[in-house]
């Protein structure tokens, strides 16, 4: 319930702040992935994370954000009839239950970029193929039917995996674990590109080398590298955003995640120098991102000692998936979301309740005793998992029964930016 009561300065400074950093994320999260894809793809995928913040800002004002932070129907489901549309949230009233030192219309604003960003996240997985209408209708059915009930679930005071006892900082199960099944979903129901060779025939050679999955190499890598290094920007807004407030709980949160971070960067670029011979600039910055990914969780609960092991630790399990997805399976993760955010995302919720400390967050993790903790966080995950995967999967095959999913192949061939938008990342003549 939103009532009148005087806010905190220094929080809403701090939180506005922070509002516009996360804001930041999504665009950045464009430059990051359209590097990554061929140059033919460059402009739509862009363009696709550009939209999503768009629309997604709408669902969330009309309807998301009531049914998430609405009064608790038994734990499920939120509703609030004075939060639809905004109609009962103004800059002068706070929510004590959820903010209770920024106006309630902030905590909308910040949660929004939350919401946005968390569909943007699938999109590498069936990048380079899926057709931009059915994009943007699954982006908002999956907002309201997937992302609107497991981020009730855990961030809802009322929630009935919050009571559980589950926790999660600033999103390591709501926004990573739910992103990266649902891309694993994604990249399952789209299909592989055309062209993309699955490691058998590769290693049979039965497939022309021009049809190799090497050809699927990243178009600019100082994109690549400028939206991981905006992300790591935009990621302290993400995680000591989180605190709510401007205190130390918002200054150990900044330094655990720049810490994981940088233990990440570090351990996926050796196990690259360890693998392919040479340390990848790719790498580095995918390791940056997944050591941000596998802190999120846990950022305002664990130490710095535990934020260094989790982002090590991160590099090198989400390294060692990725490469089993690309050299052992049949799965065409086009930008290995699932590697990065699923598994990043559930390293993250389950190092939580491994290593929380009472003296940062109030709770305790197991290697502190607390045996409770670390069992209601593999029960979120258990919960989270199958529903985010098979909800997605579920999802995509209706809607690709009234609007098809993947483009024609001769759309494939040309490029979405010319077959979806008509425009070209570069006019050289």
């Amino acid at each position: 319930m939103s009532v009148a009561i005087p806010t905190n300065s220094g929080d809403t400074a701090w939180l506005i702040v922070a509002t516009a950093l996360v804001m930041l994320m999504t665009p950045a999260l464009g430059f990051f992935y359209g590097g990554l894809v061929r140059k033919k793809n460059l402009v739509s995928t862009i363009v696709q994370c550009f939209v999503i913040f768009a629309v997604i800002s709408i669902v969330w004002a009309l309807w998301g954000y009531s049914l998430v932070f609405g009064t608790s129907i038994h734990g499920i489901i939120g509703f609030d009839p004075g939060l639809i549309a905004l109609s009962n949230v103004g800059v002068d009233s706070v929510t004590p239950a959820l903010a209770p030192t920024i106006s309630t219309l902030l905590f909308f604003a910040f949660q929004l970029k939350f919401a946005a960003i968390t569909p943007a996240l699938i999109i590498g997985a069936c990048a380079e193929r899926i057709r931009f209408r059915s994009l943007l209708i699954f982006m908002v059915l999956w907002s309201t039917l997937i992302y609107v009930p497991i981020a009730h679930w855990v961030w809802n005071p009322d929630g009935w995996l919050k009571a559980l006892g589950a926790i999660d900082f600033a999103g390591g199960i709501v926004v990573h674990v739910s992103a990266g099944l649902s891309a694993l979903a994604a990249a399952l129901v789209v299909g592989r590109r055309k062209g993309f060779a699955v490691p058998w025939k590769q290693h049979m050679k039965a497939i022309d080398q021009k049809d190799c999955a090497t050809e699927f190499k990243p178009t600019n890598i100082p994109y690549v590298i400028l939206g991981a290094a905006l992300l790591w920007f935009g990621w302290f807004g993400f995680n000591a955003g989180s605190a709510l407030a401007s205190n130390n709980l918002a200054v150990s949160a900044l330094v655990t995640t720049n810490l994981a971070a940088a233990g990440a960067a570090v351990s996926w670029m050796i196990m690259d120098w360890i693998v392919k011979g040479k340390p990848s600039a790719v790498g580095v910055a995918i390791g940056a991102v997944v050591g941000l990914v596998a802190i999120t969780p846990a950022a305002g609960f664990v130490n710095v000692g535990s934020a260094i092991i989790i982002g090590l630790a991160a590099g090198v399990i989400s390294n060692l998936v990725a490469n089993w997805r690309a050299g052992r399976s049949r799965i065409d993760d086009s930008l290995d979301v699932f590697a990065c955010h699923g598994v990043g995302g559930l390293w993250g919720s389950i190092a939580t309740g491994l290593f929380a400390s009472a003296s940062v967050g109030g709770v305790s993790g197991l290697i502190f005793g607390n045996v409770t903790q670390f069992l209601a966080q593999l029960a979120a995950v258990a919960v989270v998992v199958p529903f985010a995967f098979f909800g997605s999967y579920a999802l995509l095959k209706v809607i690709n029964v009234f609007s098809p999913l993947r483009v024609s192949p001769e759309a494939e061939d040309a490029g979405l930016d010319l077959s979806e938008h008509g425009e070209e990342a570069y006019q050289l003549e």
